[in-house]
């Protein structure tokens, strides 16, 4: 196997991975925020019912607004990366073999060896592939032709990589 294709200097793109590469990691806080706020809630609405509600009841404002801040949490930090990393557009290549995963973006490159490579994660636009359990980078389907897609999938499913 052996795929080749191009990234252009898309100012949107970068945020794209950022946003793709935090996601899965960031998806906890929102969880956690909604069970936080719901505790909070129904604490909140069972103290009025108890004399010594007015005793608990800061606490459940303050879990429901801990809550609220942590579900904003994800769509905060997406929305600084992809900011932040408009400026970084630059063209790039992949070059994907049996072997091992190349990139190249703008003076910079950098590989990855399939036998380093714990899991590949589909998502809609990308392949996030984890070393280990930290995502490492992701490979962008919609750069690549639908034959290469197809190719790579099945390279993938093969090694048992794909979730």
């Amino acid at each position: 196997m052996h795929i080749r294709f191009d990234v252009p200097a898309d100012p949107a793109y970068p945020g794209r991975v950022a946003a793709a590469l935090s996601s899965d990691r960031l998806r906890k806080y929102g969880y956690i925020g909604a069970v936080l706020a719901a505790v909070g809630a129904i604490g909140f609405a069972v103290s009025r019912e108890f004399a010594w509600g007015d005793q608990i009841s800061p606490l459940c404002t303050a879990m429901v607004v801990a809550g609220l801040l942590s579900m904003l949490y994800s769509p905060w930090v997406r929305l600084r990366a992809r900011r932040r990393s408009s400026r970084y557009a630059v063209e790039g290549a992949y070059d994907i073999t049996d072997d091992n995963i190349m990139m190249r973006s703008g003076s910079e490159s950098g590989g990855i060896a399939w036998d380093g490579v714990a899991q590949v994660k589909d998502t809609p636009e990308f392949w996030i592939v984890y070393v280990g359990r930290m995502p490492a980078t992701v490979i962008p389907r919609r750069l690549m032709s639908a034959e290469d897609v197809e190719t790579l999938r099945a390279f993938m499913a093969k090694r048992g990589l794909l979730q």
